[in-house]
């Protein structure tokens, strides 16, 4: 059998972001998997340009990438007691395009900030996003990662044990429900 294809959505830009960092910790702890990480460098949402111009190609890759992947695992910021903008608009962008790719994907969901709660309002919002999308969401274990400005060691390592064995439980469980 192939390795599973494991793909992520961080919902901050940033290139050195907290959340990237997240999502490669918990693609290596996945175990042997193709590990790819989205775009969501995606245009604004705009139903009057949808109606002249379609689905955008980034956005229908985007749509191809989550319908191809064994499965999804997103990483979200939390600002201002919320899920960031381009995570919410790349959905709002995957809700028009055919063939429903979350549907039955097997999907673990993260958080990480620089407050002490981790991100725990914007884990727990954009959970209900994905309700209409219908994939299959794991209920836990929450990683919820707090204070992400010192979480990782210079070689973007997680630090931290509960963190850490947190981290691995999740990825276990989605292995397991990609197996299932």
């Amino acid at each position: 059998m192939n390795d599973p294809i494991l793909l992520g959505l961080s919902g901050s830009l940033r290139a050195s972001s907290g959340n990237r960092k997240l999502l490669r910790e918990a693609a290596r702890l996945f175990g042997p998997c193709t590990y790819q990480e989205a775009d969501l460098r995606l245009p604004l949402y705009d139903g009057d340009d949808e109606a002249v111009d379609g689905v955008p190609p980034a956005v229908q890759t985007l749509a191809d990438q989550i319908a191809a992947a064994d499965a999804v695992i997103i990483s979200t910021p939390e600002y201002n007691k919320a899920p960031s903008g381009v995570l919410k608009n790349a959905l709002d962008w995957i809700s028009r395009t055919k063939g429903g790719p979350w549907r039955d994907k097997p999907l673990a969901v993260m958080s990480a900030s620089s407050g002490r709660s981790g991100g725990e309002r914007s884990q727990m919002i954009l959970r209900s996003f994905m309700v209409p999308f219908r994939p299959r969401i794991l209920h836990g274990p929450e990683m919820h990662l707090a204070a992400v400005g010192s979480a990782f060691d210079e070689d973007g390592r997680l630090q931290g044990d509960l963190y850490i064995s947190t981290l691995q439980d999740l990825m276990q469980a989605l292995r397991a429900e990609v197996e299932r």
